[in-house]
């Protein structure tokens, strides 16, 4: 009779520990076709999670004699089994790729029966968008042989790091750049601070809008507002029209699809954007769409904006069951897991408390609901606005935790706001000079040179 790989993996589980503490973390006993087999494999971990050491053969046979929920055709065969134990000695690397393999193969398999149950509505528990997840789970099975960084040998690696030139996404504002270190690395959760109506989802649509004019995809979530209405901040700030004109007569149809046709030759980038239900969405709900546009729609985001944090839901908790610091915190966390797994940089925004509404000063102690919120951030700042900054057409940022910089570099700066376009833009070098706190890096590198010729739109 022919070896299954399933038979030679339990075989060696049992007679190699190095062999065995490499995969059993990443082994299900549903990948055992056999009932024994399976058997086998639940005590095998018991033992070892018990006793942090694998069991002899004999002692198996005892423990497997203990068990109460396998017959006595099942217990021969076990015994029969471990009589039997493959003792040919093959190439690690060998086994483990083939191990994998067996694994993958096994999660697919299983994945695509969990679907089909899914489907015919044979699973009574979960609808069909969470085949998407399922799938993405499955097709991600693969063993971790990283054990940590060992510091003396693995110095030169280290220095690697250092001066690698990390990926990032730049802004199209010099500011915002300087601060960053030239753009928003992958796997970071970054938050704007803002009161109602100061413009934490201008902000987002304009950052989102210059991205997609740098050839990259964006995935904007919103749970504010509705899909057209982020589509038509986004229409006014790339083409370069005061909202209320989009509904104007004077631009007509016809003019309106040029310049999107226009658009469309000036960049290779795609931008989706997402509406749910206010307080509805989490980061699983999140998970199943980027799986299904990727499946569906070929598109895999660069980036991804949620407006805004507030207004999700918890993946892991229920709003009324705990309270608002753990629930806010608990939002942020995901989003960040969020932004490492699917290795982009998500912007996020949240309310200020009452008391930091309408101040010309922002603190950290301002952040509505959760000061847990900060300790999550990779970047935080606040959006401030006056009177007298309206009436200059400013918005001052202040930076409050920033893991990118020396925070107290640029701690305060202006940028322009058209708010009729929902446009930011570089102020001239004079509206920071009197800004206290601004400080200043003589020479300092802007990665993103491009700022200087900034895109204007389509004139109509």
């Amino acid at each position: 009779m022919s070896l299954k790989i399933e038979e030679v993996a339990l075989s060696k589980l049992i007679l190699e520990e190095d062999y065995c503490r490499k995969v059993l973390p990443f082994l299900k006993d549903e990948y055992f076709d056999a009932l024994s087999n399976r058997t086998l494999f639940n005590t095998l971990t018991e033992y070892i999670n018990e006793y942090d050491t694998t069991p002899e053969p004999t002692a198996l046979k005892i423990e497997v004699e203990k068990r109460r929920d396998i017959t006595e055709d099942i217990f021969r065969e076990i015994v029969s089994f471990l009589d039997n134990l493959d003792h040919d000695q093959y190439n690690e690397d060998w086994l483990l790729d083939t191990t994998e393999k067996w694994c993958k193969e096994r999660a697919i398999y299983l994945a695509l029966m969990e679907s089909v149950k899914i489907a015919d509505g044979q699973d009574k528990t979960r609808t069909k968008d969470a085949i998407p997840s399922i799938m993405s789970e499955a097709l991600g099975v693969c063993f971790d042989d990283h054990v940590g960084h060992d510091y003396i040998n693995d110095s030169t690696d280290r220095y690697d790091f250092y001066h690698r030139k990390e990926e990032k996404i730049p802004f199209d504002l010099d500011y915002f750049n300087k601060i960053t270190k030239g753009g928003l690395p992958n796997k970071t959760l970054n938050i704007a601070l803002a009161g109602t109506g100061v413009g934490k989802s201008l902000f987002m649509c304009h950052v989102a809008s210059s991205i997609l004019l740098q050839g990259r995809n964006v995935l904007y979530i919103t749970m504010e507002m509705a899909e057209e209405r982020i589509a038509e901040r986004i229409d006014a700030n790339l083409l370069d029209l005061p909202i209320q004109q989009l509904s104007d007569p004077i631009l007509t149809k016809d003019r309106y699809v040029a310049k999107i046709d226009g658009l469309r030759k000036k960049t290779q980038g795609r931008l989706v954007i997402k509406e749910y239900p206010t307080a509805s969405a989490h980061v699983g709900h999140f998970k199943a769409l980027l799986n299904e546009l990727s499946l569906k729609k070929g598109f895999q985001p660069d980036i991804i904006f949620v407006d805004y944090l507030n207004i999700c839901a918890s993946a892991r908790y229920k709003g009324n069951i705990v309270n608002s610091y753990t629930y806010v915190k608990a939002i942020a966390e995901e989003l960040r897991g969020l932004a490492g797994e699917f290795n982009v940089p998500i912007v996020s925004a949240t309310q200020t408390t009452r008391s930091g509404y309408g101040n010309s000063d922002v603190e950290l102690t301002d952040t509505s609901e959760s000061f847990g919120l900060p300790a999550t951030a990779d970047l935080m700042f606040a959006l401030i606005s006056t009177e007298d900054m309206e009436q200059m057409g400013q918005i001052m940022v202040k930076q409050l935790k920033n893991r990118y910089n020396d925070l107290s570099v640029f701690k305060r700066f202006v940028v322009g706001i058209d708010r009729a376009k929902m446009r930011l833009y570089d102020c001239d070098q004079s509206a920071q000079d009197n800004i206290i706190d601004a400080g200043s890096i003589p020479d300092a590198p802007v990665a993103f040179t491009e700022t200087k010729e900034k895109f204007t739109g389509f004139k109509i």
